[in-house]
């Protein structure tokens, strides 16, 4: 009898024993997982921070050759309305006087509207090409646009990022412990993450925070 029961305690601990030799594996499975997606946003996470910062930076360079088209096209504004001047007030110009100031306006009333708009003679109608202000400032904003999405994604990967590596750690936690509820949560935890992630991928829902 005392022989039957000892055989039974010993099924019982080796039946505890495979349990818990089969727990630890799947939570190692589950780290292995979770961290490849830390690895995937990680990545992710540096190729949005270097599209921010050049995003940023050439929307600073588009907008500098901007105020720097705008200052130009004052200056010649400002000779043009000299010249304007000077054709209707002046009554002592000579024809030959004339004539030269009305070939300065037409020039430079040509300037003007070169400054202002621009387009690029190999692809006239794409906007972020050409040298005028118009394809400038749209050139700039296009940048920005380009900046603060990658912002968000950034953002994305870097809530996705604490996550997993929380998740880690709690994962890691229930291999010594035991107890599966951490494992559980760790796998909750690295289910929002990948949510995050995809987010980051795909852009589906702005991040009110």
């Amino acid at each position: 009898m005392n022989d039957f029961i000892d055989n039974l305690i010993d099924s019982d601990r080796d039946k505890t024993v495979s349990a818990n030799e089969l727990f630890r594996a799947r939570a190692a499975l589950c780290i292995a997982l979770l961290a490849a997606v830390l690895a995937l946003a990680g990545l992710l996470g540096d190729n949005a921070d270097q599209d921010q910062l050049a995003g940023n930076v050439q929307a600073a360079d588009a907008y500098a050759f901007y105020q720097a088209k705008n200052i130009r096209q004052t200056d010649y504004k400002l000779a043009l309305d000299q010249v304007n001047w000077d054709l209707e007030n002046n009554a002592t110009l000579s024809a030959a006087q004339r004539a030269a100031l009305e070939q300065r306006r037409d020039k430079y009333q040509a300037t003007v509207e070169r400054y202002e708009s621009e387009p690029d003679a190999s692809d006239p109608h794409n906007p972020l090409k050409g040298e005028g202000k118009k394809e400038l400032l749209t050139r700039a904003r296009f940048y920005e646009n380009a900046r603060d999405a990658a912002a968000a994604r950034g953002a994305n990967y870097d809530y996705a990022a604490g996550l997993l590596q929380i998740a880690i750690v709690l994962a890691s936690v229930a291999i010594i412990t035991l107890l599966r509820p951490l494992l559980y949560l760790a796998l909750a935890l690295g289910g929002v993450a990948l949510l995050f992630t995809l987010n980051g991928l795909f852009n589906l829902v702005a991040l009110p925070f």
